[in-house]
């Protein structure tokens, strides 16, 4: 008898890295890199042929004239993109394959494995059913300054991803075949021909048509599977219950809404990206319906039209004055009728969008347009067409659940620094005072004051048009708030969120500033607010801290008021990039798990659900990891069905570009959270380890420790302003957001992005690393034997602890010392480069010991082949880049050169930081 029991994540890792199934997954991804290559081949034989002995392997990179190795760059940026489509296009079939051998069930990350879990654990239906009501699962899409790709390779990229998914099939003749490998060659050709460098720094605007490209390319469609196949899952799992599946996915957005540090994004750009938003889910609306109108070719004569039906159909056309017209359109033809009524609607809405006065046909809400579809659902049902129902209407149903007339709820984001001085300024002309008599943002003075605004009836401000332009656009920007959820969607506007918390009244802060502008649902402003303010904890610090923050927010009843007006949760932020630069990897790790155990339990107390938001990026140091292992280590009782978390620049790119990749990180992140709710009060795994995690606290004060011995050594800075190509990063054309945050230059002020970003480029990789070493080894020397069956314990049982080393061990394997060397002679001071560099070097030698000695492996990533795998392909193209790249920046920093020459040298360096993201895998 075969074995039905789940595989869990890490038997899913054996399996797909090819103990389990070698042959199909590894021969294929290595037929799609062959054949690519070829193709790149020719066409460079074409367009470039002197550098084709460099390619080969003939010839060494530093050989080349500057123009061979401009092309060379971008040749190696190109190829390294055509690996990740080959290889995204294999992990597609390898999880199928995987399916196949073991069956769905047994696969980890998809809803047939988490509710045949439930069933073996005898949660019933009714559980199944009530946790499906309150879940959230939410990706954020961000515009953070991560993705070098523009929409135009995009769409190659989907071009050349489709083709490969067409040679999959074995229907094809040889000649078919052959005019299939040629297009894809032509599509190679066009990325060659491509601009891969952008000329000018992208807009907002520009960020929201890649942000939105997404959806309409992949997203839309991929909801709707993601529905039938979380339907399918209920039914074969328990086949005698009728489930109500409901709109349990939705997404954000922070494109146009994420002041933090971009003075390019204004009530304008949120204005814009509103109505963009909007137009994007309701031009696909209008599109389906044209579609759907097409198809339901149904004469009345032939079956019986419910009376229901009937009547809403004469409801509808009267209310048009179309009755008539329609009918002459599609005589007999009552659901072709109602669909073309629809439409109407759906066109008047859409003209809303930009004119000021609303349409009186136009609908009011998506609940319009999602009860209309219910009525031609129940319509086609009882005219006993439920198949051609549940196939053509129920998805566009779900679809309209999912995205609204918003496509995605488009948070705001701003800095306490900001919040707190427009506040100060109004204290000011409500005092009459200078800005010297403003109180500490964390003084009793200033909580009482804050407080006690908060408690009276609302009072007019003093002039707005005496108050600082920054101070104006900040409540311009809550002012938008109330017009756009009464304007075009209740949900336009997700939630806000306030960077840098530090204390409760930043908090209070904010509501007190929307209170003022009339954000408040009664005239006095003390009932509840109309979006709930989201506190980001985002430093080590604030991340201790938080649970006494959320303690003293919800003690306010204005507070509790706003949360259950607002979805019924307080959602709180936690920070894995700031934490880390702030604190090391480990430490980072460490201190949010615990603050969100620590935080939910400030919430019970309060009878406050708490949910929290992940703002993780694409690299390990800013939090990535495969979603469901990242799920599956959050502590027992946390995620409770409900989680939102960031996707980033190149991240978004990866996941949802193309369809059947996007549809399954979308049941990945929604299967593995529902397993996390429903199974983490009963699986052994999830248990408290009191000795466990007393280890886990030694090891991240440790870790903490070294790491902030290392980056408080003198000439730190020095060191890696000068040992990476941190200031040429800022001469991207990648993002609207500046690097720093107000001008700094300092440390504490370099955003987390381009810290990480310029160690991944100097391949030292610091802050994915740095510290783990070190608290290995003290733990193991201080507790000896016992220290080590400690760790080994840890690895085996601890799921946190095991995401935090295999990070860790794939993060080691991307450092290159001889690369990093070559970096870290561009440092002037002879002894911060040698003091720093030696440290470096002996930390990474010592991770990397202490790491293969708890995983008992003799090299790094063995057991992760296809990690493995993937990168060899890369080592040494990847290599060749990081040394010419060090020698670009030391000519580009060579004051002798002029202006033109400074210029000459731009876009070749330009070209291989795209080179070495694209390698890597990610930016920052």
């Amino acid at each position: 008898m075969s074995d039905t029991s789940p595989l869990s994540w890490t038997q899913l890792t054996r399996v797909a890295s090819g103990r389990a199934i070698i042959d199909p997954a590894a021969s294929y991804e290595n037929k799609l890199v062959d054949l690519l290559y070829k193709q790149l081949l020719s066409v460079l034989r074409t367009r470039q042929p002197d550098i084709e002995a460099f390619i080969e392997g003939h010839r060494d990179i530093r050989e080349g004239t500057d123009s061979q190795i401009l092309y060379l760059l971008e040749a190696h940026g190109i190829w390294f993109q055509l690996l990740s489509i080959a290889e995204q296009n294999a992990n597609v079939q390898q999880r199928r394959q995987i399916e196949k051998e073991y069956g769905r069930r047994r696969v980890p990350g998809t809803f047939a494995h988490t509710f045949s879990m439930a069933s073996r654990h005898d949660i019933p239906a009714e559980e199944i059913q009530k946790v499906l009501n309150k879940s959230f699962f939410c990706p954020v899409i961000t515009a953070h300054p991560t993705e070098a790709k523009r929409v135009t390779v995009l769409e190659i990229h989907r071009r050349i991803y489709i083709l490969l998914k067409q040679l999959e099939l074995t229907r094809w003749t040889p000649r078919e075949r052959d005019e299939l490998i040629h297009e894809l060659r032509n599509e190679i050709d066009l990325l060659w021909l491509t601009g891969e460098i952008r000329l000018e720094k992208p807009t907002v605007a520009q960020e929201i048509t890649w942000g939105l490209h997404f959806f309409t390319e992949s997203l839309f469609d991929s909801a709707m599977k993601f529905y039938a196949e979380l339907d399918r899952a209920l039914r074969k799992v328990y086949p005698h219950i009728e489930f109500e599946v409901p709109p349990v996915f939705r997404f954000g957005s922070w494109i146009g809404g994420d002041r933090d540090g971009n003075p390019n994004v204004d009530t304008e750009v949120t204005a814009y990206a509103l109505r963009e938003n909007a137009r994007a889910s309701l031009k696909r609306y209008r599109q389906d319906l044209r579609d759907l109108g097409s198809k339901l070719s149904i004469a009345s004569h032939s079956l019986r039209v419910p009376e229901h039906f009937l009547n809403a159909l004469e409801q509808k056309l009267e209310m048009l004055g179309e009755t008539e017209s329609f009918s002459k359109r599609n005589p007999g033809e009552v659901f072709r009728q109602y669909l073309s009524c629809m439409l109407r609607n759906i066109d008047a809405t859409l003209k809303n969008i930009d004119e000021p006065r609303k349409s009186s046909i136009a609908y009011h809400s998506a609940a319009d347009l999602a009860f209309d579809l219910q009525t031609l659902e129940r319509g086609l049902t009882d005219a006993r067409c439920e198949h051609l129902s549940r196939s053509n209407v129920v998805p566009l149903r779900h679809m309209v659940d999912t995205f609204g007339f918003r496509t995605a709820s488009l948070d705001l984001r701003e800095n306490t620094t900001v919040t707190n001085a427009v506040l100060a300024e109004i204290w000011q002309a409500l005092h009459q005072k200078t800005h010297f008599d403003v109180p500490d943002f964390k003084s009793d003075k200033w909580e009482e004051w804050v407080v006690s605004e908060l408690m009276q009836p609302l009072r007019v401000i003093p002039n707005i048009d005496f108050l600082s332009n920054r101070a104006q656009a900040t409540l311009a920007m809550l002012e938008q708030v109330k017009h756009y959820q009464r304007k075009l969607d209740s949900k336009a506007f997700g939630v806000f969120v306030l960077s840098m918390t530090q204390t409760s009244t930043d908090v209070l802060g904010v509501y007190l500033l929307a209170k003022y502008v009339g954000l408040f649902t009664d005239v006095d402003g003390l009932e509840a607010c109309r979006i709930l303010v989201v506190p980001l904890l985002e430093t080590i610090e604030a991340l201790e801290q938080g649970p006494s923050i959320l303690s003293e927010l919800l003690g306010h009843g204005f507070v509790r008021r706003t949360i259950r007006r607002n979805g019924d949760s307080q959602e709180v932020m936690v920070g894995y990039s700031d934490s880390n630069k702030d604190g090391g990897f480990l430490t980072s790790n460490w201190i949010i798990s615990q603050a969100q155990t620590l935080i939910k339990k400030a919430g019970e107390k309060h009878k406050i659900p708490v949910s929290f938001f992940h703002g993780r990026g694409g690299s390990v140091s800013r939090g990535g990891a495969p979603s469901g292992r990242a799920i599956a280590a959050q502590p027992a009782g946390t995620i409770d069905a409900r989680m939102r978390v960031t996707e980033q620049g190149e991240v978004v790119s990866y996941k949802y570009a193309n369809h059947g990749f996007a549809e399954e990180q979308m049941e990945i992140l929604a299967a593995s959270a529902l397993a996390h709710t429903l199974m983490s009060g009963k699986d052994p795994a999830f248990r408290i380890n009191a000795e466990l995690d007393e280890v886990m606290q030694a090891l991240s004060g440790t870790a903490y420790v070294t790491y902030r011995k290392f980056i408080e050594i003198p000439g730190l800075v020095e060191f890696y302003q000068q040992a990476s190509p941190v200031e040429e990063l800022t001469l991207m054309k990648i993002g609207s957001r500046p690097a720093r945050r107000f001008g700094a230059a300092t440390l504490e002020d370099l955003r987390a992005i381009p810290w990480v970003f310029a160690w991944t480029q100097n391949r030292i990789m610091v802050p994915g690393w740095y510290g783990v070493g070190s608290s290995l080894e003290q733990l193991v020397s201080i507790r000896g034997e016992l220290g080590k069956e400690l760790l080994q314990e840890l690895y085996n049982t601890h799921s946190l602890f095991r995401l935090i080393l295999d990070s860790v061990e794939k993060t080691l394997l991307l450092v290159d010392m001889e690369v990093a060397e070559k970096f870290s002679e561009l440092v002037v001071n002879t002894q911060y480069r040698e003091a720093i560099f030696s440290d470096i070097k002996s930390e990474y030698e010592r991770t990397t010991q202490m790491i293969l000695q708890v995983t008992k492996e003799d090299h790094l990533c063995d057991r992760f082949p296809n990690f493995k795998r993937h990168f060899s392909r890369r080592l040494k193209s990847l290599n060749q880049v990081g040394i010419e790249q060090a020698e670009l920046v030391k000519k580009f920093r060579d004051e002798q050169h002029n202006a033109e020459d400074r210029q000459n040298v731009l876009v070749p360096l330009l070209l291989s930081i795209n080179c070495v993201a694209a390698g890597i895998g990610s930016t920052g």
